[in-house]
């Protein structure tokens, strides 16, 4: 058991019979009646965000949480597999549960959230960004770079990404999986 005084910024809370990690809180100190924290969660299990009010000093549940390294092998019809990279030992997890998974690539880290208690997995995570080969989009035309117009594009995995005119088949671009848009063009 911890108290309010305990909350920072990535906490999981076990709060009305389900997993809340805490995006951001503020201890409020009011000239008149007691003071309170007041909070943002966001659900592990539905990514719902929702505002919550503390009382001061109130008794709270902490969820033991451990983010492990994970690699990528394979996914068929019982769900994508990963394999620890330290321990070797593999894990299979549903769709569902990976924040990005059009732009899962084999041999692609990443990081998975296990309830440590009782050794399921509750999120995988991609990094913020990946490199993806653009494998198919129509060709660009030369001086198509002062417009912020984009086209559509297929990369490696088979997932559609707009992107720049000046962009062409067989370059490697950088894409944001928390928003699944192009970034940049990969150096290198």
């Amino acid at each position: 058991m911890a108290t309010t005084a305990d909350f920072r910024n990535g906490l999981v809370l076990d709060y009305n019979n389900d997993l809340y990690m805490i995006v951001e809180f503020q201890h409020v100190k009011p000239g008149k009646g007691p003071a309170f924290v007041r909070t943002k969660l966001k659900s592990i299990t539905t990514g719902k965000v929702i505002s919550n009010t503390f009382d001061s000093g109130v008794k709270i549940n902490i969820a033991r949480v451990e983010r492990r390294p994970y690699q990528f092998l394979y996914k068929d019809d019982t769900g994508y597999h990963f394999m620890n990279s330290d321990t070797f030992e593999q894990v299979q997890i549903q769709e569902e549960l990976i924040n990005a998974h059009e732009f899962l690539k084999e041999g692609q880290e990443v990081e998975i959230l296990f309830h440590a208690d009782t050794e399921t997995p509750l999120t995988c995570e991609l990094p913020p960004f990946v490199e993806l080969t653009v494998t198919y989009t129509e060709p660009g035309l030369k001086g198509n770079t002062a417009t912020n117009t984009l086209k559509n594009s297929t990369v490696e995995t088979g997932a559609i990404v707009r992107i720049p005119l000046f962009v062409n088949t067989g370059e490697r671009i950088k894409v944001d999986t928390r928003t699944g848009e192009y970034s940049e063009r990969a150096k290198g």
